[in-house]
């Protein structure tokens, strides 16, 4: 199946001769690609991905003020594109766009992600941002950027937390992932209480993905995405992956079944032991992420931060 993506970028190429003719001077402070919200901007997209918000279609990122100038002109040259392409109906028509696509300021595509028309620039301001919205704001990719502006934020973006504000994330995940994982899970089960426990691999899971993207610098999306994002990561990806969909599969009523889940979150929690450690992130010995998770806190250097309850995000 062709992915949404690279028809976008083809559809773009395809219409560039056009959209340069009749409105150069837009076009020549301009941005496109495709990026933000939708299984198409992370390379997930699908058949079922098909049933609505998908498409040829590409956002051209234009500066506010020439947006607002300009926009009879812009919108009278989009309306020549084709209805179709590649045999797919086109989404460049403003009742098929949904607010993804099309036409749209610079400033207000990362204001509407960011809550900022720019990148943050304190530690503060990153922690601010919801993770999946730094997700969106630097999936997909960019087709052509004539000026630089657009690309200059989402190159900013794409350097990733500041350090000491990602080992604050990382000892969090750690306390949560012992929490529930280490410590709520198996006293649950053995009480017998099966939603506790539900509720326990639940968390436990969404903290361990969220964990591997702080470990790979990589922004984690939303969390219907989080383990096929997590599963092509270089550290921990697979074994995370693994021991999520053990835990999906799990009856925690049948008691075999769940004894391997608990072993398999053991073994999860003690692979990120030893990573942390590797990575120079932490000192603890031991595999109870409850120690660990202290332990890379140590290491952050601002006094603020470090200040931190080591639970907080």
């Amino acid at each position: 199946m062709a992915k949404g993506l690279d028809i976008a970028k083809l559809f773009f190429e395809d219409s560039l001769p056009l959209l340069n003719s009749r409105m150069p001077g837009v076009m020549e402070c301009a941005a496109a690609g495709l990026a933000g919200e939708g299984s198409e901007c992370l390379g997930f997209d699908d058949e079922t991905s098909r049933d609505h918000d998908w498409g040829p279609a590409f956002c051209l990122w234009i500066p506010g003020d020439v947006l607002r100038a300009e926009s009879t002109r812009i919108e009278q040259a989009l309306a020549l594109l084709p209805d179709a392409f590649m045999g797919y109906p086109t989404r460049m028509r403003p009742e098929a766009r949904m607010g993804r696509v099309g036409p749209m300021s610079v400033e207000g595509f990362y204001s509407r992600f960011l809550g900022m028309p720019r990148a943050p620039q304190t530690w503060q301001e990153w922690r601010s941002i919801p993770e999946h919205h730094l997700c969106s704001c630097t999936s997909g990719a960019v087709f052509m950027d004539n000026t630089g502006q657009f690309s200059g934020i989402r190159k900013a973006l794409l350097q990733y937390y500041p350090e000491d504000l990602r080992r604050k994330k990382i000892a969090a995940r750690c306390m949560i992932m012992a929490q529930t994982g280490q410590y709520n899970l198996p006293r649950s089960l053995s009480r017998g209480e099966l939603v506790p426990a539900m509720l326990a691999a639940a968390r436990f899971a969404e903290a361990a993905l969220s964990l591997v993207h702080l470990l790979n610098r990589r922004f984690m999306p939303f969390y219907k995405w989080a383990a096929r994002s997590a599963a092509g990561l270089p550290v921990l990806g697979q074994e995370a992956v693994r021991t999520v969909e053990t835990l999906a599969h799990t009856s925690w009523g049948i008691p075999a079944q769940a004894s391997h889940a608990v072993q398999e979150i053991e073994g999860l929690c003690a692979g990120a032991a030893q990573e942390l450690r590797r990575e120079g992130l932490a000192q603890a010995e031991g595999d109870w992420l409850w120690t660990i998770g202290p332990s890379v806190q140590m290491g952050v250097r601002d006094p603020e931060i470090r200040r931190l309850n080591v639970m907080e995000d």
